[in-house]
């Protein structure tokens, strides 16, 4: 039995809630991250003692799914793609800036499916938009490959926001550090597709390399969806 297949209690004697408790929970998560999270926080920070919350939540697990669930709501598009492309496109950038806001949201992406209402009303969304492209193995391929590139892309986003925070480096200033390094190593000739890289490649912001992949991901699955079944 899923936390939303379980009923909520009816009274508080505090006006407590899940909502609330949520609510607490991706303020601690946002502030600290997923570590962070304990049901003795989240208690102390709507000022009740951490066995009221046990009423309402029995595992981490179910407040992490909760939470998410919480997070599928700003994913959800406020209205529904006009093709499968947008659709597609919608869902990717929408979790991106999703995952900017509550960075935890990184390390749970690519796990199991989201079974609250709203990762539902996401996936209901994002499949209707391609119902009758193709045959459904097909269709859950394409949503899957799409959903493998983002995913990715994100976490290691995240985890370079991270990285800076801690170092107190930006990317830049990281490189600058590691320079004198890596010119040394390529001035010995022995990297020349790096060296190309590194000297005749341009720079670009997250958002740009996230958008660009995308669409190169997209296209390859148009030419997916354009073949007719065998």
């Amino acid at each position: 039995m899923t936390v939303w297949d379980r009923p909520e209690p009816s009274a508080s004697p505090v006006s407590l809630d899940r909502k609330r408790i949520v609510a607490a929970a991706v303020e601690v998560a946002d502030e600290g991250g997923l570590e962070a999270v304990s049901l003795r926080k989240v208690a102390a920070r709507l000022d009740v003692g951490p066995m009221r919350l046990y009423r309402f939540i029995t595992t981490k697990e179910e407040l992490f799914d909760l939470m998410v669930d919480e997070v599928y709501a700003e994913i959800l598009p406020e209205e529904q793609p006009g093709d499968w492309r947008e659709a597609l496109g919608v869902l990717a950038h929408r979790t991106r800036r999703a995952a900017v806001r509550h960075e935890w949201l990184a390390d749970l992406l690519g796990g199991r499916p989201a079974l609250g209402p709203n990762g539902l009303a996401v996936a209901e969304s994002t499949l209707s938009a391609l119902d009758g492209l193709a045959d459904i193995d097909t269709v859950m391929r394409a949503v899957e490959t799409v959903s493998a590139y983002f995913t990715g892309a994100i976490r290691r986003e995240i985890t370079n926001l991270r990285a800076e925070r801690a170092t107190g480096l930006s990317r830049h200033d990281w490189q600058r550090a590691r320079g004198p390094h890596l010119t040394r190593e390529l001035a010995t000739g022995r990297f020349p597709a790096l060296t190309k890289a590194v000297y005749d490649g341009t720079d670009v912001d997250a958002e740009t390399s996230f958008a660009t992949g995308l669409e190169w991901v997209l296209d390859a699955v148009a030419g997916k969806l354009a073949r007719p079944p065998a």
